[in-house]
């Protein structure tokens, strides 16, 4: 009986080849699209859960109320971590990582820029349970300058010698013993090394709780509560926080444990980093949950806008199998029997859009990779459990797809069929045809749309004055290895035409590059401070500001003709209304930083974005010195070339300790985008891929209609209607179904859309003419596809027409 159903399916197919062509290929499209985007969620979901025990694993982070919100940080203080496990025995262990963000490795006559290198304590690699292939994992990181790399950083350096036990020397003058080797950290982590140094290699500091700079991770004991636990740290803030603020900002204890309020130490599972932290100075740039949802859900969207293709055509053409069911049902066929016969015929199409779209996902695979920023193998979609999974895929897909069809055909009367009574005209029939058409524009406008804004909002970023010249502008990033020549070099570039200005400082915009500290601002006369707030610092020189093209809004910038400007300090239009004042009356105000340091206001710089602009723009401070490692040019447009080889040559005359690096600011500040350029890629892929599918079903179902309306379009023309009248009565139709589709969309797609520019502190406006272009362009789609159908009906001479009627 099987056998029997396999060989009528085949020929049914055979038989009706545009029908069976537009169906295979519209669901090979859809589900190569789902199978993409399920090994994308599959893998963003899997990050971190590669170590021993996961959820037992935690990162302390702390939170800072000031500014009118709370700042979240990653890493704590040096003590927290020890602390932590000294008060609270349910801590089974804690480890610490700082990161280093670039270095200088030497072996031999190998050099290279690494900027992979972190710090970490002896027992990262366990906690984390990353083997060690060569080596003693358990003390490769006790003793001090020791370090252990990756297999590709030996490579590099070591080439086929026995790496274990070498020497690598850092341009900060320390040299390393290499104590193990490790395979590359996985994928799926939410941190990524080239080499781990230990942490014992730098002197041991003051033990302090109240700044940051040390990832820390705890181990806790199973069963664990970590919220109960979690509820206990102030105690630990009372006992230590405190007295350092007092100490630090020269307050009385009472008015420290103010301040100390605002400091609040949480754990955050280590399963949940890579999803759900999002904070300024994480280890590396994580993803979002927010963004599995979406893709998931067009995966799912674009799955359903293939299985709709199926049905739409199958039920449309159900007329075609009318007298089949007919004479099959006198002939004695049960209707469990027909819907076998027709499931056979849609799993078929199944199986064999789940072929072709194993060819498609091959052949995409790598632009996916290049957009997604993953590295996935086409082998995964081969493995035996996964084979399995997309062969049930296959068979649940052909089910839906063809499980209305199937009822609806096998369901024919024989009487009437045979009568050849129309298996067509019911109204309730052409209604889901209808809801089917609506629902695949439905989605595909909504992409439209979609993508217009999210490159509206990535163009606005981009564009949006930054209240600095990024233009033209080169940085030098490695200066600091000049050692004491930084000055001499930029008084050398400083002769060269094509230099117009020239600052040093490693504070520059886009970079990330910065200190902070809590401030207050004071009062002179009654010793009063005002409230605390977080600033971040950019240590600069004098010509910082020009430079840069920044704008002083009050007062004055920083002067070598005045002695006390070491003293001074210059503050952005962000930090003058968090402490409470006006841009008229701060300067000359004071401003206390921790360690009770004071510091005169002599100017107001403008607001600039020296982050991202989908970030609010925070209170900054411009200090005077303690700028040197980083050099910022200001060149002409013209002759850069020979201005960047004439550099090489300068740069190399003075011996620096390592070669010449540099990038012009403009790039490192589009390079901020990357995730939202990102997203405009796969929406418009998505949309891309939604409108063929689309356009697929219009098609086969325009081709289905006219062949339908032979009789009715040759008695027509017959009666004298023109080929514009037919082309008319032909598509619209079609124009009204996706014009209730665009009506439906726009107000989804403002709504979803409007939820997700509120993660930009400064976004685009939505206009309504995105709207009213997405429509434009989804009817001149659906115009364009049924047009060619339309005028081959049109054009067909009359006679013919009736006479094959």
């Amino acid at each position: 009986m099987l056998k029997n159903y396999f060989k009528t399916a085949v020929r049914s197919l055979a038989r009706n080849k545009m029908f069976t062509i537009v169906n295979i290929a519209g669901l090979a499209i859809g589900l190569a699209c789902c199978m993409l985007i399920a090994v994308f969620v599959y893998d963003e979901l899997s990050y971190d859960k590669y170590t021993d025990n996961p959820g037992q694993l935690y990162r302390v982070q702390l939170g800072v109320l000031g500014n009118g919100n709370e700042e979240v940080y990653p890493n704590v203080d040096v003590a927290v971590g020890a602390g932590m496990k000294d008060a609270f025995p349910e801590i089974e262990a804690y480890t610490r990582v700082m990161s280093r963000r670039e270095s200088y490795v030497q072996y031999k006559d190998k050099q290279f820029k690494e900027t992979g290198i972190t710090f970490a304590d002896s027992n990262f690699l366990q906690m984390f349970s990353i083997p060690v292939i060569d080596g003693d994992g358990a003390t490769a990181l006790r003793d001090p300058n020791s370090i252990v790399i990756t297999r590709p950083f030996a490579q590099k350096y070591f080439g086929n010698q026995e790496p274990v036990g070498k020497l690598l020397s850092f341009n900060t003058g320390q040299v390393l013993k290499v104590t193990g080797i490790i395979n590359e950290i996985p994928a799926n982590s939410h941190f990524h090394f080239d080499a781990i140094v230990s942490l014992s290699s730098f002197p041991e500091r003051h033990p302090t709780w109240s700044n940051i700079g040390y990832y820390t991770y705890l181990r806790l004991k199973k069963g664990t509560n970590p919220a109960a636990l979690q509820a206990r740290f102030p105690q630990l803030v009372e006992k230590y926080v405190v007295p350092e603020i007092s100490n630090d900002m020269g307050i009385t204890l009472a008015e420290a444990q103010k301040s100390a309020n605002t400091f609040k130490f949480t754990l955050f599972p280590v399963t949940d980093i890579h999803l759900h932290s999002n904070t300024k100075y994480e280890i590396e740039a994580n993803g979002d949950i927010n963004y599995v949802y979406i893709f998931g859900a067009l995966a799912i969207f674009i799955l359903l806008l293939a299985c709709v293709n199926f049905t739409n055509l199958s039920t449309a053409g159900a007329a075609k199998r009318a007298r089949e069911v007919g004479i099959r049902k006198v002939m004695g066929s049960a209707q469990k029997q027909l819907v076998a016969q027709f499931l056979t015929e849609s799993t078929l199409v199944a199986f064999s859009a789940m072929l072709l779209s194993l060819g498609i996902v091959a052949l995409i695979l790598p632009f996916f990779n290049q957009v997604a920023g993953k590295h996935i193998s086409f082998s995964f979609f081969i493995q035996l459990p996964v084979l399995a999974s997309l062969l049930l895929l296959c068979i649940v897909v052909g089910v839906l797809a063809g499980i209305y069809p199937a009822f609806f055909i096998s369901a024919f009367q024989p009487i009437k069929v045979l009568k050849a009574a129309s298996a067509q005209g019911s109204g309730r029939k052409n209604m889901l045809r209808s809801s089917l058409v609506v629902f695949q524009f439905f989605v595909s406008t909504a992409l439209i749309i979609s993508t217009i804004l999210v490159y509206r909002q990535l163009h606005f970023m981009q564009d949006k004055k930054v209240g600095y010249d990024k233009e033209q502008v080169l940085v030098l990033p490695d200066a600091r290895l000049l050692g004491g020549n930084q000055d001499a070099f930029e008084q050398q570039l400083l002769k060269d035409n094509h230099v117009l200005r020239a600052s040093i400082s490693r504070g520059v915009p886009a970079t990330g590059v910065m200190n902070g500290t809590e401030i207050y601002g004071h009062d002179d006369a009654t010793g009063i401070n005002s409230k605390e707030i977080h600033s971040n610092i950019y240590n600069v020189d004098y010509d910082y500001i020009p430079t840069l093209g920044m704008q002083m809004v009050q007062g004055r910038n920083f002067s070598r003709d005045f002695g006390t400007d070491s003293f001074g300090v210059i503050i952005n239009e962000a930090a003058v209304r968090s402490l409470g004042w006006t841009n008229a009356n701060a300067v000359g105000k004071t401003i206390v930083r921790s360690g009770q340091h004071k510091f005169k206001v002599i100017g107001v710089v403008a607001d600039f974005h020296y982050a991202s602009v989908k970030e609010k723009i925070a209170p900054l401070m411009l200090l005077p010195g303690n700028n040197y490692g980083g050099l910022i040019l200001k060149i002409k447009t013209t002759g850069i070339p020979g201005f960047l080889a004439s550099l090489k040559n300068k740069w190399n005359a003075f011996s620096p300790a390592g070669p010449l690096a540099y990038y012009f600011l403009d790039d490192k500040f589009a390079a901020l985008y990357v995730s939202e350029q990102r997203t405009g890629q796969i929406f418009t892929s998505f949309a891309i891929i939604a409108i063929v599918i689309a356009s697929l079903g219009l098609f086969g179902l325009a081709a289905f209609i006219t062949g339908q309306r032979t009789k009715e379009i040759g008695i027509r023309k017959v009666l004298g209607a023109s080929v514009l009248q037919v082309l008319v009565l032909v598509t619209k139709e079609f124009v009204l179904l996706v014009g209730i589709a665009c009506l439906i969309a726009i107000p989804v797609t403002w709504w979803a859309m409007s939820a997700w520019l509120q993660n930009f502190a400064y976004r685009a406006a939505i206009a309504w003419w995105i709207f009213a272009a997405a429509g434009v362009m989804a009817i001149v789609i659906a115009l364009f596809t049924v047009s060619s159908q339309a005028i081959k009906a049109a054009l067909a001479n009359p006679v013919n027409s009736l006479k094959a009627e």
